[in-house]
């Protein structure tokens, strides 16, 4: 009777959350504050995107990409200059089946209270053309144009690499590209001003927008 008992409690507990990485030099998991001390003085209200990254994930911050097993789904935004080794890593998992949002924006426009230099600031360009071209891609610089799907800021363009592989389709005029790499599936939006720390009356779009991009991103 007991063992039965315990079987439906067991059965009765809610599935837990997947895991969702995020590797990001942007300030969503913590505010740009001069120290400990500062934040515990003025703790700044958590970034809007933290709640929408969380929204049936269980969000998982990364120093690496050495070592992405285990996760199912990632999100990389404007992340530092990846190791050799990082995108090797990546790029094997990618291939292995994992799901991947990618925001890569060559000219950051978001202010920051860090100075050039500072390895607080937040990456003001991405490195990421080795795995870029791995994948097929160039990223270069775009223009801002009416009608994309959100805020944008001195956006990218994404286009194919002449003689590279043909995996990806290239939508928005080269803002976004959509890729199928061996099992996986890439997301690369060539902006990131969608995950500004905005706190106005835009910040439900923002959500809305992210939300959508985690789908087209994710379930497959």
């Amino acid at each position: 009777m007991l063992a039965g008992v315990l079987a439906l409690a067991a059965c009765a507990r809610p599935a837990p959350a997947p895991a969702l990485g995020l590797f990001t030099s942007l300030p969503i998991l913590w505010s740009e504050a001069d120290g400990v001390s500062a934040q515990l003085d003025a703790p700044a209200k958590p970034h809007w995107a933290k709640a929408v990254l969380e929204e049936g994930h269980r969000l998982v911050a990364l120093d690496t990409l050495l070592h992405p097993q285990g996760l199912g789904d990632l999100v990389i935004a404007q992340p530092r200059p990846l190791e050799p080794a990082e995108n090797v890593a990546l790029d094997g998992w990618v291939r292995g089946g994992g799901h991947l949002l990618l925001f890569a924006d060559p000219l950051l426009t978001s202010e920051s209270h860090f100075a050039l230099g500072d390895p607080r600031r937040p990456a003001d360009t991405v490195l990421v053309g080795p795995i870029l071209a791995h994948w097929g891609l160039a990223l270069g610089e775009g223009r801002e144009s009416a009608g994309t799907p959100f805020p944008v800021e001195a956006p990218g363009e994404l286009a194919p690499l002449p003689g590279g592989p043909r995996d990806c389709r290239i939508e928005q005029a080269g803002l976004i590209a959509a890729c199928h790499i061996g099992k996986g599936f890439v997301l690369i939006v060539a902006d990131a001003a969608l995950l500004g720390p905005s706190a106005g009356p835009d910040v439900a779009g923002r959500a809305r927008s992210l939300r959508e991009l985690m789908r087209r991103a994710f379930v497959h």
